[in-house]
C-alpha cells in the first residue's frame, strides 16, 4: 500500500461527549466494515490500531469506513492528542500492510448480538424513562452496525424528540456499545396526533 504522505487528509469532528471524537481521512480505512477494539492486545496485528493505541490516552477505537471515532481517559484536550492521533493514521499508512487485520471484524457481535445488547439496555434505562412521558423506543432495524429506531405514544411528533435520540439513546447507546456507529430514527413525525401529554 503505496501512499503519499502528504496526500492523507484528515479532519477532526467532536462530538457532544466530550472524551469522544470522530476523525474522518480521505481514505478508506476498513474497507470489510466496521471494527471496534478496546485494548492495546485487541489491536495485535492491525497496523492502524497498535500505532492509535501508543498514543497516550487512547481509550477505544472503532474505525468505520473511512473514519475513525476515538474516546480517550484523559484530560488533554482533542487539539493536542489529535496531532498524535493524525500522525499515527499517516504512520499506518508506511507499513505497506493492510491498516485491519483480517480477523479483526470477526471479534465484533452479530446483528442478533447487537439487538439484544439494545434491547436490554433500552429496557432497563430509556424506555421506563419515556414512558412517563407516554412515550416509547424500538428497534425496527438493525443493518451492520447501522441501529433504526422507531418512536411511538408521546415521541411521534414531539418536538423534543431529536433531543431525546440525540441526548438520551445515542449518548446511552454510544457510551455502552460502541460497536455500534450510527442510529436513524425512521419514525414519521409529521403523523404524530397526540404527540403531548395533555
Amino acid at each position: 500500500m503505496s501512499t503519499d504522505m502528504k496526500s492523507i487528509q484528515i479532519s477532526a469532528e467532536p462530538s457532544k461527549d466530550p472524551a469522544v471524537c470522530k476523525f474522518t481521512v480521505n481514505r478508506i480505512l476498513s474497507p470489510e466494515g466496521s471494527v471496534s477494539c478496546r485494548s492495546v492486545s485487541q489491536a495485535e496485528g492491525s497496523p492502524l490500531l497498535e500505532a492509535l493505541f501508543a498514543v497516550e490516552g487512547v481509550r477505544e477505537i472503532l474505525v468505520f469506513g473511512s473514519s475513525v471515532t476515538i474516546a480517550k481517559s484523559t484530560e488533554e484536550p482533542w487539539q493536542v492528542i489529535g496531532k498524535h492521533i493524525g500522525a499515527a493514521i499517516r504512520k499506518s499508512f508506511e507499513s505497506g500492510k493492510p491498516l485491519i487485520a483480517e480477523n479483526q471484524s470477526e471479534k465484533l457481535p452479530s446483528e442478533e448480538e447487537l439487538r439484544e445488547k439494545i434491547e436490554t439496555l433500552m429496557e432497563a434505562e430509556i424506555n421506563p424513562y419515556i414512558a412517563s412521558h407516554g412515550g416509547r423506543i424500538e428497534i425496527v432495524d438493525i443493518k451492520g452496525t447501522v441501529v433504526y429506531v422507531h418512536m411511538s405514544g408521546g415521541c411521534q411528533g414531539c418536538a423534543s424528540a431529536s433531543v431525546t435520540l440525540r441526548q438520551g439513546l445515542e449518548k446511552l447507546i454510544f457510551g455502552n456499545i460502541p460497536e455500534v456507529t450510527e442510529i436513524v430514527d425512521v419514525t414519521d413525525h409529521s403523523a404524530g396526533r397526540n404527540p403531548y401529554i395533555q
